[in-house]
Parts: structure tokens; sequence; C-alpha cells
């Protein structure tokens, strides 16, 4: 397999957890608002929709390969900070596990910053 093709499956994978977690978050703002009030979180109820902008939108630039490492660059911070504020919890293994999952797809966002989009995205057609 190319790496052209390994690169664009691997945008796929990482793309599609943001893609669908931004789509259930748009079925019910509410409650994930309740659930970012829960964590301590301020203005939940319009941070809400800058999460789903996030996850959605950013998803979506990764599965295209548009604009791509700087939508890599933005989704690994996300990853982090969501890690660290909801799912840090050594004494809870699930969200422990959570906060390790996070971290292991941020680097996975570095390492698609680094190495760009390959040959199949939006941003070669662009040039």
């Amino acid at each position: 397999m190319s790496n052209s093709a390994v690169l664009l499956v691997g945008r796929i994978l990482l793309a599609l957890i943001f893609i669908l977690a931004g789509a259930m978050k748009l079925g019910d703002p509410g409650g994930t608002a309740g659930y970012m009030t829960s964590l301590g979180l301020p203005m939940a109820s319009i941070g809400v929709w800058v999460v789903i902008a996030v996850e959605l939108l950013g998803g979506i630039a990764i599965l295209v390969g548009f604009k791509t490492r700087q939508a890599a660059y933005i989704l690994a911070l996300f990853c982090v900070v969501s890690a660290l504020l909801a799912h840090f919890d050594p004494n809870d293994q699930i969200q422990f596990t959570m906060f390790l999952k996070n971290l292991a797809m941020a680097g996975g966002y570095l390492v698609l910053a680094a190495s760009g989009p390959g040959d199949i995205s939006v941003d070669a057609r662009r040039g």
C-alpha cells in the first residue's frame, strides 16, 4: 500500500471519532452542556457549540485532507484539553483509559500534522 493510501486510511480512522461524536452531540446539545456543567466548566451552553464545531468541522477537514496540518494541531490540542478536563481520573479505570485514548489520538494528530495529508487530499489538489 502506498504512503498516500496509508495516510488516507489513517485520516479516515482519526476523523471518524470526531465526526460521529460531533453529530451525536448535535442531536442532544443540552445533554452535553449538562455534562460539561457537571465537570465544573463555565459557560457550558456556549461551550457545547464550540465543541460541536471543532469536532464536526475538524473531523471533516481531516477526512478530506483540507487544511490538514492546522486541523490536526487543533484536534491534538482538543484531545489533550478534553483528556485533562473530562477524563483524568486514575481511580476510575474507564475514565483513565479514555484519558490515555485521548492522548494517543493527540499523538496521531501530531504525526499527521508533521507528515501532511498525502497525495489523496484536497490539500494536495490545491498545491
